[in-house]
């Protein structure tokens, strides 16, 4: 699989299988990813909605070609008074694993949120022990800010997260994304 070739799209109907997969088998979504069963309907409901593209969160598949490899989400953060940034994440199907996918698909996230909203920021926060997403996240162009201790929960305990971010500012000085 070449990076070059993933893109981002809306979410299709028949995507919604890809998505709910992924989030009702552990060991399809991986280690870090995991936190419990939820209500499967949830992504139907939404997509129903708003296609999963609405006001405060989105979902955008990662695509090569016609073959779903997963999916990118962002969700609004607010940051004082009016203003907010993005959260970004990703989930891959294992076979998309490891190839730049993840870091093509986060790049061309920042650089689609960049182009369509007003947002300065967009941050993604991972797992201290993910080394493989810190590793997308900074060759896609974001800077590691600091480790947040006890942020997430996960298989019963806290744990340390890594917090990244990409400014609109970085993107233009850089010429990057």
């Amino acid at each position: 699989m070449k990076a070059d070739q993933v893109e981002l799209r809306p979410v299709a109907e028949d995507d919604l299988r890809v998505i709910e997969r992924l989030n009702a088998d552990p060991d399809l979504l991986g280690p870090f990813l995991w936190g419990g069963w939820s209500d499967p309907g949830r992504f139907r409901r939404r997509w129903a909605e708003d296609g999963l593209l609405g006001e405060d969160r989105g979902t955008l598949m990662v695509a090569r070609g016609a073959d779903a490899l997963g999916y990118t989400a962002y969700r609004k953060v607010p940051t004082g008074g009016r203003a907010f940034c993005w959260s970004i994440g990703i989930a891959l199907l294992p076979e998309a694993r490891g190839r730049g996918a993840g870091t093509r698909a986060q790049r061309l996230l920042a650089s689609y949120l960049f182009a369509h909203t007003q947002v300065n920021r967009i941050q993604a926060e991972t797992e201290v022990d993910n080394i493989a997403e810190q590793r997308a996240l900074e060759k896609a162009g974001f800077t590691r800010e600091g480790v947040m201790r006890g942020n997430g929960f996960r298989d019963g305990r806290y744990r340390d997260e890594v917090l990244y971010s990409i400014l609109r500012n970085d993107v233009h000085r850089n010429g990057q994304l």
